[in-house]
């Protein structure tokens, strides 16, 4: 597993690199033909992550519960962060990593409760749910690397 966590802190890392130096309007601007922004797509991997391993592993999620209802699969509020709120989104995407990591090795995860993604992929543990997470981040940053050509 310990290749499957460097591949999602360097995705993270990726993402943060791609979005360096876009102002606030920008992160905030939605493309015709889109129907989200660069911000919600950053925040959207913060909480799948979330979602896919602690949710369904029957932990707390470590992530304020206003951003999850904001940011999930199929959520319709397009949320305008200020730059405190953004600084705080871009802090637990780029330390949620460590912390599942740490969580991970100390065997803090007993259960996993089987979940079908959109996908069709079925998620029965939770080393296959950061495996489809990481696939999941690089869905998002292809998306991310499309909106920031428009924007």
């Amino acid at each position: 597993m310990h290749t499957q966590f460097k591949i999602l802190k360097s995705s993270r890392a990726f993402t943060l690199k791609t979005i360096e130096g876009l102002t606030l309007e920008q992160l905030h601007t939605i493309p015709t033909g889109f129907n989200n922004h660069i911000a919600w797509n950053v925040a959207h991997l913060v909480v799948t992550q979330q979602l896919l391993q602690y949710a369904l592993a029957e932990k707390d999620l470590l992530i304020p519960d206003d951003l999850i209802k904001e940011h999930r699969k199929g959520a319709s509020v397009i949320k305008i962060f200020n730059q405190e709120e953004w600084n705080e989104v871009l802090d637990l995407l780029m330390g949620l990593p460590d912390i599942l990591e740490e969580d991970y090795n100390a065997g803090f995860f007993k259960t996993y409760n089987k979940y079908k993604t959109s996908t069709g992929f079925v998620l029965d543990s939770l080393e296959t749910a950061i495996m489809f997470n990481n696939y999941h981040e690089g869905l998002h940053q292809g998306i991310i690397m499309s909106l920031k050509k428009l924007v």
